[in-house]
């Protein structure tokens, strides 16, 4: 197995600590007074989404782990579980709500997505970076209201919950951006 050493460290590593797959959310190099230079580090555990900080020494080195990505096409949810399908081979995969966190909210029939594999085992999804959903609910527009960024609170179609500006109506279709989860403009539809 394929192992990285410190001068190879980086935002979005994916290493393996103790059998567990983890990917490097932090790393900063510090170079004290006297002694080593430190490499100080936050990795994600990828199967539990708990965060470890660890110190490590120049020359030190951390396993490489066993992750993939491939692309996945949403099928359907049954109670917490969410069904996927891979797009070349029709496999397909299963993942209960606690793994797949607030990637729910984006998620409708043939929504692609890409799953993150972990020794062949699925560990994760990520949604689109945009997708368009009908908003079911928010408030009507005040009228008269017209004073700049006016936003109000709108329930998704998904059951998301998202901060609209005052002139987006219920049975709209907006997009959103699925790394922050904010509006980002009215789709015609």
């Amino acid at each position: 197995m394929s192992t990285f050493n410190t001068s190879e460290f980086r935002k979005g590593l994916k290493v393996q600590i103790d059998g567990n797959p983890f990917i490097m959310i932090e790393c900063n190099f510090v170079k004290p007074g006297k002694g080593q230079a430190l490499y100080k580090c936050k990795l994600r555990d990828l199967n539990r989404g708990t965060v470890l900080e660890r110190t490590y020494k120049n020359g030190d080195e951390l396993e490489a782990a066993d992750i993939h990505e491939t692309d996945v096409t949403f099928m359907y949810a049954m109670g917490d579980t969410f069904y996927f399908m891979e797009k070349e081979t029709y496999e397909q995969y299963e993942l209960d709500k606690e793994k797949i966190d607030d990637a729910w909210k984006y998620l409708l029939p043939e929504v692609e997505c890409k799953m993150l594999l972990y020794n062949d085992a699925p560990i994760g999804i990520t949604p689109p970076p945009h997708v368009t959903l009908r908003v079911e609910y928010t408030e009507p527009a005040v009228r008269g209201n017209t004073a700049t960024n006016v936003t109000k609170p709108a329930t998704l179609e998904t059951g998301a919950e998202i901060i609209v500006p005052n002139f987006v109506e219920t049975g709209e279709l907006i997009k959103v951006d699925t790394r922050t989860n904010e509006y980002v403009e009215r789709v015609k539809g």
